[in-house]
């Protein structure tokens, strides 16, 4: 089972690296990527699940609508990517619900920054899915927190996957700079060990970062941007699709868990 995701946010990377970057030219990068991902993704018939801020739903309600209208799972991601606050939690389902009409169920901080599972709780959310336990100084550093999906306060944690011995992330950066046989043979690792296989991209990856120096994007992020990264994710689900494995959204995935763990009770 593949549980894909996208981070779907306002582009605000160049705002880490110093240039005045506005709301509305960070929409534009988004919703153009968005947009690639949708048409890759009815291509080959698969669902995804999008976490959306509320600044991106606010600002697209027509691609919220194309989002929910062909099938994937819509999820929160905070509301101003740039300046997360404590209040995220409950404005951001808030909004994405006034948008799209329907019930959201799962949360991702943006950039991964922990959160309170309490208040995760509260909220109303069934799971969270705001943990990479790779092995990357930072914060990404999780070198003792699980691999695979547990539950924590109440809440369904989903990780990102990553190796079983290393704990090597098989995030968006590794399918942009690894060899692509490399990456396609982590996964199917992953999945032989775990059973499943958890990852995340963001859509700004898919507009081409390579035309645009005055963005002073790092190189690893540029690598193989815009159609070249549609064209390794179109690889990447075209040989999990071929070797029979199904993609399922976060919130069937967390269905399916609770019906397991009743079923053992």
């Amino acid at each position: 089972m593949v549980l894909l995701s996208f981070d779907t946010e306002e582009f605000d990377v160049p705002r880490e690296h110093g240039v005045n970057f506005s709301l509305a030219d960070g929409m534009k990068v988004s919703v153009v990527g968005t947009n690639r991902i949708l048409d890759l993704l009815k291509d080959n018939g698969v669902k995804a699940t999008f976490f959306c801020t509320g600044n991106f739903a606010m600002h697209a309600p027509e691609v919220m609508k194309r989002i929910t209208d062909e099938g994937h799972e819509v999820a929160c991601h905070g509301v101003d990517h740039w300046q997360p606050t404590e209040t995220d939690f409950v404005r951001s389902k808030e909004i994405v619900e006034r948008v799209t009409k329907q019930t959201v169920y799962g949360y991702r901080q943006p950039r991964m920054f922990p959160v309170v599972e309490s208040e995760i709780k509260r909220a109303g959310y069934q799971y969270n899915s705001s943990l990479n336990p790779a092995f990357i100084p930072g914060r990404y550093m999780h070198l003792t927190a699980p691999r695979t999906w547990f539950m924590k306060d109440g809440v369904m944690q989903i990780p990102a996957s990553v190796t079983p011995l290393v704990r090597f992330p098989l995030f968006w950066l590794s399918l942009h700079n690894l060899p692509e046989s490399l990456y396609h043979w982590l996964v199917r690792r992953v999945i032989k060990k775990d059973g499943y296989f958890v990852t995340y991209f963001h859509p700004w990856e898919f507009y081409d970062l390579k035309q645009h120096p005055e963005f002073k994007m790092p190189f690893i992020i540029r690598n193989h941007s815009g159609q070249q990264m549609c064209d390794r994710l179109d690889r990447l689900i075209k040989m999990l699709l071929e070797r029979g494995h199904s993609f399922s959204t976060y919130h069937e995935f967390a269905n399916l868990q609770k019906v397991s763990r009743m079923a053992v009770v």
